[in-house]
């Protein structure tokens, strides 16, 4: 159906003379100005969302079971944080003027951004306004924060798997053409909600040093624009041998966003950080771009593509495991890293912030680049 309206609306333009104006319908259009338009809602809206959130005195209190991170995050109290919004906010507006909005992948992605979104800004606003509230809560809970993410891992996984049941039910291998394997509802609703939980937390976890999460997001986005690209075009997706996923072109749009909204985040949050995204930003990015690897079928690479992420994740993950268990053997617990996540590690080493921040990005940039790779060598 919806083709069959594009193909009148090119008629329509060439009866009047205006077929120069299909190139807003073109993905590869709508990539590039997504990019663009994106990145400068940031730039011109960062001064006043900052001077908004410095108005509620919603600012960061670093606070590390070490003393020597402490000192070492000293000097980050006080910046503002729920910087996220902006993020969000070009995102959504990109997104509204761009996309198809009767893309059914369009309507789920966004969903799934507004919905972590506001699953984050909750959290942030109960940590840092708690001061003025006497007697409440410090933010949400894990359990809370878990659920809420399942839940919306759950609801999109079913929709999605129910939308085209021809391509979601494979689980696709990178290096392999043609390799996959068949999934049941079950599987895939496991795969997609676990995919979309892990990548929101891991994301959430590497938001800690000025640049950090934005920079990395944004390597990150960069090349899955370019699979979605490649997944959502049937000649290309042909050419390469990758299965090809109808109508996924539009989620190239949606990592475009991120792309551009990433980048002029860092404008605002690169060394010294004005700004940080908080978990208002962290959750509803990691989400965003976990749903879209589902959808284009390339949630393995995704592992590949985001391993900083993995990375810091994983850490978390070994020292948590770590210090339970030679307290229970050995009457205390020991710790593999200096300090979790990884990066902590990496500044209790000596290294500093922003020799950690550029470090990560090269390191993300060749990761992404590898993933690339991966696909011509099928």
């Amino acid at each position: 159906m919806m083709y069959l309206l594009v193909d009148r609306w090119y008629e329509w333009l060439h009866a009047h003379g205006l077929g120069f104006l299909r190139v807003f319908l073109a993905p590869t259009f709508q990539v590039t100005a997504a990019i663009l338009i994106s990145f400068l809602i940031c730039i011109l809206l960062g001064p006043r969302v900052i001077g908004w959130l410095k108005k509620q005195k919603i600012g960061d209190v670093p606070n590390f079971d070490q003393a020597e991170m402490d000192k070492l995050m000293a000097g980050k109290k006080g910046v503002p944080t729920m910087g996220g919004t902006l993020i969000i906010l070009a995102i959504v507006a990109t997104t509204l003027l761009l996309a198809n909005l009767h893309n059914f992948y369009v309507q789920m992605a966004l969903l799934c951004l507004i919905w972590l979104g506001l699953v984050g800004a909750t959290d942030d606003w109960l940590k840092l306004t708690a001061g003025r509230r006497s007697g409440s809560r410090q933010g949400l809970t894990g359990l809370e924060k878990i659920l809420f993410q399942i839940g919306l891992g759950v609801l999109l996984a079913y929709f999605t798997f129910n939308y085209d049941r021809n391509t979601t039910h494979t689980l696709y291998f990178p290096f392999l053409k043609g390799a996959g394997a068949p999934l049941t509802r079950f599987t895939f609703m496991l795969i997609a909600t676990v995919v979309m939980t892990g990548s929101s937390n891991a994301v959430n976890l590497t938001d800690g040093l000025d640049g950090l999460a934005s920079g990395c997001m944004a390597i990150v986005s960069i090349a899955f624009c370019i699979l979605a690209l490649i997944v959502g075009t049937r000649t290309w997706a042909t050419e390469l041998l990758i299965p090809y996923v109808q109508a996924t072109d539009q989620m190239a749009v949606l990592a475009a966003c991120m792309v551009g909204s990433c980048l002029g985040f860092l404008w605002f949050n690169c060394n010294p950080a004005s700004v940080f995204m908080g978990d208002t930003g962290s959750l509803a990015l990691g989400g965003l771009i976990g749903y879209i690897a589902i959808v284009i079928r390339q949630e393995l690479v995704l592992f590949l593509v985001g391993g900083i992420f993995v990375m810091e994740a994983l850490s978390v993950i070994l020292q948590v495991g770590y210090f339970k268990y030679t307290r229970k053997r050995y009457g205390e617990g020991r710790r593999i890293f200096l300090i979790s996540p990884l990066h902590g590690h990496f500044l209790r080493k000596g290294w500093t912030e922003t020799q950690v921040v550029v470090r990560f990005w090269l390191i993300g940039a060749m990761l992404a680049a590898m993933a690339l790779a991966t696909v011509k060598l099928r």
